[in-house]
């Protein structure tokens, strides 16, 4: 009887060591000793494989079909943990970790999720029953995980019980928000009402109506395609066929529903769009089968699979049609890239996943990369013996980079963002503790008591879906906004007309007044150039003061015409200064009558110059006679700038300009002259281009004069600066917005008042000072004869031909001997010309030639 026990008990001994999990430390994935541990679920294998025995006994299976994206989501959490631990985020605190494989199972992570809430420290794996577990031990103090929905629902519930907080990377069914039935429960990712919500926009948008949807049997997809179709609907999108596959690769009818499903989407003819909530090993089963059977659609991906390198590495994935997904927003991960290239230098002692890895590499050593992932899923079937040899070390620092391009950026950094959550959360808890000690803190101490944290002033309360009012979101307030406030339900606006507010304001600022102040550089400058060209028209009126009787003043009309021409010269300067400085409604009103005036009458002095040398150096008669009867100085003067007059009277009386102020900007309000009546201002800059376009026309008519007589020349090159530069302007002010808009126009009054300026007295000024030789009558009376005798000389020559061709022609001065009057007055200059040389050469020679005043001069 003895014996019998004996052998009863060795067979249980060897049935039991047969088995992969012997001991509760034999279920542990990856563990590392720390002051905090930190728990994980993550599903490294696909499925576990089922017990043949029946009735089945309650007891865990071996894990198979290890999944390359699911292992590098362990490294990512590894990787994460050892960044705060080699940090000073937790200064002198070390975390610790215990990650369980899931292997995709609910049963597994239930059990993990047991060992988990065991007491602390305790030699006998117990979770004790208490009605109040403030001050029970467990042997975490968080959770992170499980990416799959339906197995951190199951877990949630479990932890719970002792409140122990969960984050969740992956998990994104809607349900798991509802803070009443998952007090603990926490994630780094959006719940799947933003991701429905888009996909149904997306679907709206494209113009699609009629479309189907895959999902599987589990609270995941169920909680999906009912939250789709509330959003589906609402833009007017039917749906076609709802198939729905099995949750777990453990079923074996998966692969005949995958076979039924693709017969309804071939039967389906007129459906070409299908949303798929499904797991990364479903779609790699139905598009496997999907390429065979040459099914082409438009299918939508939820964020479970649309970024997964074995979906994309599919040997002709580009056959089953477009692939559209949605995906989280990927941060930086460039360290994890750094972690994988050194994973040969990872401690493998107490981390089964990365031996397994080892192992399969190893079998899959002479596998080129692309099949590599597929080689590793195969073997991993079955059970392994191999053992690891001097090539694993190898192929571990060859193979680095497939890893690399197997890692979803997207999902590395959820999960870093659920690690250092904690981190931060142990950070603040630790401040006043001695963490070291395990004992320091209760895990339910992690989490507020609050629903929501408060939001801080510069944020508001964004409700969620969920019921309770106490649940939402904070969201900073928007520019032009602002909360003084904790928890505020809305942010306040500011006054837009006077105040302005930056993202996230706990207060509203002042608009700053901007206007072309004084001190600003660009106005010193414009200054400086105003004050420089009043310099110059006080220099000029010296020089010709000082010259009074020269034959240069002379020719320009006189002191007095000189005189009033400068004035408006000093005067177009002296606006400039009317254009700078706070606006008012005098400086407005001012600065556009003082330029439109003083330049009419300035540039009507230069057009009776222009007809007056056109008409002391004509030779053609009828012309002649038309510009006698028309030249009229000082009616043309008065006329002219009357009417100018008047078109700044009307203005200023109907329409003129006042100060405004402009609040469309968001930080500023600019100060500005508005000019009142857009029509009345064109008329005034209309009017004085009219006129100068009329002395530019008489100015060219006259430019072929003596060399020492050519102001015609350069007042055409004035009135040509003057036209360019207006020119200019009025794109440049149309365009122009803010407070340098007067500058624009200060430039343009400058360029066009300089311009006319030198072109004006600046040669003058020049013979007067360097060229004093030429500046004597006779010098001048020498100029004029020759250039007379070559015009009458000419002259004579077109009468000859004509007299030669028409006997009838009538003279235009028969008092003159029979010869035209422009022959007479050419005769006139050559005598008076001829008469004063005479007279400097001979001083005691008679006067026999008659003077004459020749009105030219």
């Amino acid at each position: 009887m003895a014996l019998l026990i004996v052998l009863i008990t060795s067979s249980v001994i060897i049935l039991a060591s047969s088995q992969p999990c012997q001991t509760p430390d034999d279920f542990v994935a990856a563990t590392s000793p720390g002051h905090i541990m930190i728990g994980g679920l993550i599903a490294i294998h696909e499925k576990m494989l089922s017990s043949e025995d029946y009735p089945r006994p309650p007891e865990i299976q071996k894990c198979v079909g290890f999944e390359i994206s699911n292992f590098l989501q362990t490294l990512a959490m590894i990787h994460s943990i050892e960044m705060i631990n080699n940090s000073t985020l937790l200064s002198g605190v070390k975390l610790g970790y215990e990650i369980y494989d899931t292997c995709t199972e609910v049963t597994v992570a239930m059990a993990a999720a047991l060992r988990f809430l065991s007491k602390f420290n305790c030699s006998r794996e117990t979770v004790e029953f208490k009605c109040d577990y403030s001050s029970y031990w467990p042997r975490v103090k968080a959770v992170i995980g499980a990416g799959y929905s339906e197995i951190s629902m199951a877990v949630s519930r479990i932890l719970n019980l002792q409140l122990m907080p969960q984050v969740s990377y992956e998990s994104t069914a809607e349900i798991l928000s509802d803070k009443i039935r998952f007090p603990s429960f926490l994630r780094t990712v959006p719940s799947d009402f933003y991701q429905t919500k888009a996909m149904a926009h997306l679907i709206q948008k494209s113009g699609w109506n009629w479309i189907g949807i895959i999902t599987t049997d589990d609270d995941y997809g169920r909680l999906a395609v009912s939250t789709f179709a509330i959003q589906t609907s609402a833009n007017n999108v039917c749906i076609a066929f709802k198939e729905v596959l099995p949750a777990f690769l453990s079923d074996n009818t998966i692969e005949i529903r995958i076979n039924q499903t693709l017969d309804k989407i071939i039967a389906e003819a007129h459906v070409n769009v299908i949303v798929v909530f499904l797991r990364q090993f479903h779609v790699f089963s139905l598009f496997s089968k999907a390429i065979e059977r040459n099914v082409n659609k438009v299918w939508i991906a939820s964020d479970n699979w649309s970024t997964a390198t074995k979906i994309t590495t599919l040997p002709n994935i580009k056959r089953i049609g477009k692939v559209i997904g949605f995906t989280f927003r990927t941060g930086n991960v460039s360290s994890f890239q750094s972690f994988l290239q050194n994973l040969h230098m990872l401690p493998t002692n107490h981390n089964k996943p990365l031996n397994e890895y080892a192992m399969l590499l190893s079998a899959c050593a002479y596998v080129k990369d692309s099949d590599l992932s597929q080689c590793i899923f195969n073997h991993s079937q079955g059970t392994l013996a191999y053992k690891a040899n001097k090539d694993v070390d190898r192929n571990f620092s060859l193979r680095n980079d497939f890893l690399w391009d197997y890692t979803e950026p997207g999902l590395v950094h959820s999960i870093q963002l659920a690690v250092f959550a904690l981190g931060y959360a142990l950070r603040d808890l630790c401040q006043a503790r001695d963490c070291q000690n395990p004992n320091a803190f209760q895990p339910w101490e992690q989490i507020p008591s609050k629903c929501s944290k408060e939001c801080s002033p510069g944020q508001m309360k964004k409700t969620t879906r969920s019921q309770h009012i106490c649940c939402y979101e904070c969201v900073n307030c928007p520019e032009n906004h602002y909360s003084n406030h904790t928890d505020m339900d809305h942010c306040l606006l500011c006054n837009n007309e006077t105040h302005w507010a930056p993202a996230k304001s706990t207060t509203c600022f002042e608009k700053e007044v901007e206007y072309l102040n004084w001190n600003d550089s660009l106005a010193v400058l414009l200054l400086a150039l105003s004050l420089l060209g009043i310099v110059f028209v006080l220099a000029i009126g010296i020089i010709f003061t000082r010259n009074l009787n020269t034959p240069v003043v002379k020719s320009c009309g006189g002191l007095m015409v000189c005189y009033v021409i400068l004035l408006c010269h000093f005067l177009n300067f002296a606006s400039t200064g009317f254009f700078i400085g706070e606006p008012q409604d005098f400086t407005c009103k001012t600065r556009q009558t003082l330029f439109g005036v003083s330049f009419t009458l300035c540039i009507s002095c230069i057009l009776t110059k222009s007809l007056k040398i056109l008409l002391a150096f004509s030779f053609d008669p009828k012309l002649q006679n038309f510009l006698k009867c028309l030249y009229k100085p000082i009616p043309i003067i008065f006329t002219c700038t009357g009417i100018q007059v008047v078109i700044c009277t009307l203005w200023l009386i109907f329409a003129g300009p006042a100060v405004e102020e402009n609040v469309s900007l968001p930080r500023v309000i600019i100060l500005k002259c508005e000019e009142g009546s857009v029509l009345a201002f064109g008329t005034m800059l209309g009017y004085i281009a009219i006129l100068a376009f009329v002395c530019f026309i008489f100015a060219f008519k006259g430019r072929k004069l003596p060399e020492n007589y050519n102001e015609a020349k350069f007042i055409t090159f004035g009135m040509l600066i003057y036209f360019i530069a207006w020119i200019t302007f009025i794109p440049v002010y149309a365009t122009t917005f803010g407070k340098y808009l007067p500058a624009a126009e200060i430039i343009v009054i400058l360029i066009s008042n300089y311009g006319i300026l030198c072109c004006t007295f600046f040669p003058k000024c020049y013979v007067i000072l360097c060229k004093q030789d030429t500046n004597t009558k006779s010098a001048f009376l020498k100029t004029i004869y020759s250039y007379s005798s070559h015009s009458a000389d000419n002259l004579a020559m077109s009468h000859v031909s004509l007299d030669s061709t028409n006997s009838n022609i009538t003279m235009t001065n028969p008092s003159c001997g029979g010869k035209p009057a422009a022959w007479q007055k050419s005769t006139d200059l050559q005598a008076q010309a001829f008469a004063h040389m005479g007279k400097e050469n001979a001083t005691h020679a008679p006067k026999t030639w008659p003077r004459k005043r020749i009105s030219s001069i």
